[in-house]
């Protein structure tokens, strides 16, 4: 009996040995459990984020999974995603382990993306004007706001714009093309046409026209209207990646670039402008037109051909300049005529003969920019009686200069309405003067005749100068006169020495300029 018991105790333990052997057997031939060579870290679980998303037995494979997660999670938009993607592991050395299968730990790190996405940018296009920037969110929206800038000035809608590539630049930047309705419709055709002209047809057409040539056009015969329209200013679009409050939207980037502010420009003065004319072509109040400019004083204030002007225009962001085929009746002015006379100065003018307008019927091209007309070509004119020229005779001498008469000074009273500072002192002065000590060097303004040398009552001790162009200048409250009557100077010769003489409140000099006899204010005429 007990040999039975030992037998049975011997077979149990050999049948526990057997087990517990087939489980380890099955555990190395199972997919999932890997054997290990002991040579350090050989299974390694992976964290995404700090989450673990699994384990296995390779980093490489972390990161081919991490890489791959993300090309999911790219794959379900369009857009750009921004996502954190920060892989660490935690190695262990083991005989042998359990690793996830690649599809679950792809599928864990794809979720921990999901839910820690940073931005989506959306494929969005930058458009430049000048040094203006606006963020739209697509091409369609682009075109709006271009096209939005050719309606202003196209009731109608007969030219149209399209992006294309600058082939002028390296990157793919677009550039504008503006096409008519009909152009844009027609593209395809138009090479059709092409091929068959470069044949037979070309030649007849050719043919045909050296036999009759084309005849001159009616007026009835020209298509009025808008003929071409362009942008006046440079523009950019490029594609990039933005994020959505970037963007604006293309109703306010349409009322931005469209609408009309005030901006500077400059208007240069031409052969016959007066203040008054300017301020009516510039459409410019005659006291803003002063207020902007510093070398205006008032409304009289001289202004010569070739001075400029500060104006400010009302323009939008994008200029668009434009061509229009016009027809129109006018009286018009003949050119006038001049007749040089090589005797007088160039200040000098008389009219020989008054001119009366001459009326006509034109058809012309004019072109625009925004609402401003900047230059006219006729090319259709008929003329229904002829103008009569004004002929205008002109000096060509250039006319002398005149600088002022003394060296330094401090000006003590301007020209014109004044308080009078001495009993038996004008109100109304007809000079300028200058305070300078008794004794300081006096010069003629400008060469001439001395006409008058000595005493002048309340002017004391003066000089008079009358110059080659008719104007006189007179020096006064001298102390000392250093020429005669008749006398021929020149100009910047020292005449006199400045005084107190005459009617003065202390020593400075007194200086005039008569033009026909009448005091103007010197100033003016300083060189």
């Amino acid at each position: 009996m007990k040999r039975i018991t030992a037998y049975y105790k011997r077979l149990r333990l050999r049948k526990l040995e057997i087990a517990v052997l087939a489980v380890f057997v099955s555990i190395f031939f199972l997919p999932s459990f890997v054997p290990f060579e002991k040579t350090g870290n050989n299974m390694f679980t992976v964290f995404l984020n700090d989450v673990e998303v699994g384990v296995v037995a390779d980093l490489q494979e972390a990161k081919d999974f991490a890489l791959e997660a993300r090309r999911r999670v790219a794959g379900q938009s369009e857009e750009l995603v921004l996502v954190e993607s920060n892989v660490t592991t935690e190695g262990s050395e083991v005989l042998w382990g359990k690793v996830d299968e690649p599809e679950q730990v792809i599928d864990r790190m794809h979720q921990v993306l999901l839910g820690d996405v940073k931005e989506t940018l959306h494929r969005s296009y930058v458009v430049k004007i000048n040094e203006y920037m606006v963020n739209l969110s697509d091409k369609e929206e682009v075109k709006q706001l271009l096209q939005a800038a050719l309606n202003k000035y196209d009731d109608e809608e007969c030219y149209q714009v399209d992006l294309m590539l600058d082939p002028s630049r390296e990157l793919n930047v677009l550039t504008t093309q503006i096409l008519s309705r009909e152009e844009a419709a027609s593209a395809e055709e138009e090479v059709e046409v092409v091929s068959l002209e470069a044949g037979i047809d070309a030649e007849m057409t050719a043919a045909f026209e050296e036999v009759e040539p084309a005849g001159e056009m009616n007026f009835e015969d020209y298509d009025l209207g808008l003929i071409s329209m362009e942008y006046g200013d440079e523009i950019e679009v490029v594609e990039t990646y933005l994020g959505e409050e970037k963007l604006t939207g293309v109703d306010d980037a349409i009322r931005e670039v469209t609408q009309d502010e005030e901006k500077s420009d400059v208007y240069k003065v031409v052969s016959g402008d007066t203040l008054s004319e300017i301020a009516i072509k510039t459409n410019i109040p005659m006291d803003k037109l002063i207020e902007m400019n510093d070398s205006l004083e008032d409304e009289n204030s001289m202004i010569r051909p070739g001075d400029e002007l500060v104006i400010t225009v009302p323009r939008p962001k994008l200029a668009v300049v434009r061509q229009e085929q016009m027809y129109y009746e006018e009286d018009y002015e003949a050119e006038v005529i001049y007749v040089d006379n090589d005797d007088w100065y160039t200040t000098e003018k008389k009219t020989l003969q008054e001119p009366s307008a001459g009326h006509r019927k034109v058809v012309a091209v004019v072109t625009f920019e925004n609402e401003k007309k900047v230059a006219e070509e006729i090319i259709k004119e008929e003329v229904t009686y002829e103008a009569v020229p004004k002929i205008v005779e002109r000096g060509t001498k250039i006319p002398p200069t005149y600088i002022k008469p003394i060296s330094g000074g401090r000006m003590s009273s301007g020209f014109g309405k004044r308080k009078a500072p001495k009993r038996g002192a004008s109100t109304y002065h007809k000079g300028v003067d200058w305070a300078t000590p008794t004794g300081t060097a006096v010069y003629a303004s400008c060469g001439g005749t001395v006409a008058k040398a000595g005493w002048g009552s309340g002017y004391g001790y003066v000089v008079y100068i009358t110059h080659p162009d008719g104007r006189q200048t007179r020096y006064a409250h001298l102390s000392k006169v250093l020429v005669s009557v008749g006398q021929t100077v020149s100009q910047g010769q020292k005449i006199a020495l400045s005084g107190n003489t005459g009617i003065s409140t202390g020593p400075h000099l007194h200086f005039e300029m008569l033009i026909n006899g009448s005091q103007v204010n010197p100033l003016n005429y300083l060189n």
